[in-house]
């Protein structure tokens, strides 16, 4: 990306809806640990743009930092034209975020009616519920529900001001398939009302469900960046599930094995290319048997490129 603010996507060069959010050169740092890394942003009007990385890779530091709560220690960011921190920037966003708490002694409803309040131009309440599925429950206190429900209701207060853009973070953390699947649905409607969502998630494939772009990080820094059908062809990679006499450490050892996973009695690699691998296999085991190969998905994807990242790091070339 380019790092000038006046080359931003909406060129002819970039034929993209406008750009909401923009970070150029931000770099944040929490003692001598580096969050983001000389960053460059570009969040685009009506998309769901979701972050993916490890552990400590600046998804959240990036967030707070566009939300006004950070303050970069070098760098510009702006949203909306603005600094995030400007009054009339705030109403504009949402956010749903890990460290969220609000009062257990208090219904459902009295949550979404108080933070309505905070807003010049809220949802009407009963749009609220519908929306972030709190119809059935509205009357109960917060202390009561389970953790599905409450991830619902802190849902519903980040959508209840109507924010044209909406940060998730981790949205969907310790919910059921079935509850996760309803939240799903919850975003996809907003997007189709044309709301922005920014998307951070462990969960890969709920990247691949809902993004319609996904950004990699990896200590402070985007690695990858594209649709998710992109991403997974950045890695170029394959799954081999296999039964072996040899130890997990002998298949590690094996070039183009990206990583070993045992899976009870058989082993899942995920390699650069397939054949050269299962060559190498035949040659050392001659017992080697339920082959199947597969076409890397976006968590291969993602293992693949975050550990490529880690190499060049360590070879210098970061």
């Amino acid at each position: 990306m380019s790092t000038a603010l006046a080359e931003m996507p909406g060129s002819a060069a970039a034929p993209r809806q406008a750009s909401i959010a923009t970070t150029r050169s931000l770099t944040k740092s929490y003692g001598t640990v580096v969050a983001l890394r000389d960053f460059n942003l570009d969040v685009h009007a009506g998309e769901l743009l979701a972050l993916l990385g490890p552990n400590g890779a600046g998804k959240t530091t990036l967030v707070r930092t566009l939300l006004g709560v950070a303050r970069p220690d070098s760098g510009r960011v702006l949203v909306f034209g603005d600094d995030p921190h400007e009054g009339r920037v705030q109403p504009r966003l949402g956010a749903m975020l890990q460290v969220g708490r609000v009062p257990e002694t208090l219904r459902v409803r009295e949550h979404i009616d108080l933070f309505s309040s905070y807003y010049p131009k809220p949802l009407p309440p009963q749009e609220t519920f519908e929306i972030a599925g709190l119809e059935e429950i509205k009357n109960r206190l917060f202390g009561e529900l389970s953790g599905g429900q409450k991830q619902r209701v802190l849902f519903g207060i980040a959508i209840c001001g109507d924010p044209d853009l909406l940060f998730l973070d981790e949205p969907t953390v310790g919910l059921d398939v079935e509850a996760r699947r309803l939240m799903w649905s919850q975003i996809r409607t907003l997007i189709a009302r044309g709301k922005t969502v920014l998307l951070t998630t462990h969960y890969l494939n709920e990247a691949d469900a809902l993004a319609e772009r996904i950004l990699v990080l990896d200590k402070g820094s985007i690695v990858a960046e594209g649709t998710p059908a992109q991403i997974k062809a950045r890695a170029m990679g394959k799954q081999i599930r296999c039964t072996s006499r040899l130890t997990p450490e002998e298949v590690q050892c094996i070039p183009g094995v990206l990583s070993v996973k045992a899976d009870r009695n058989a082993f899942e690699l995920q390699v650069n290319a397939a054949e050269p691998v299962v060559r190498e296999l035949l040659q050392r085991d001659s017992w080697l048997g339920d082959l199947e190969v597969t076409n890397a998905g976006l968590e291969e994807a993602f293992l693949a490129l975050t550990q490529n990242n880690n190499a060049d790091t360590a070879n210098g070339r970061n």
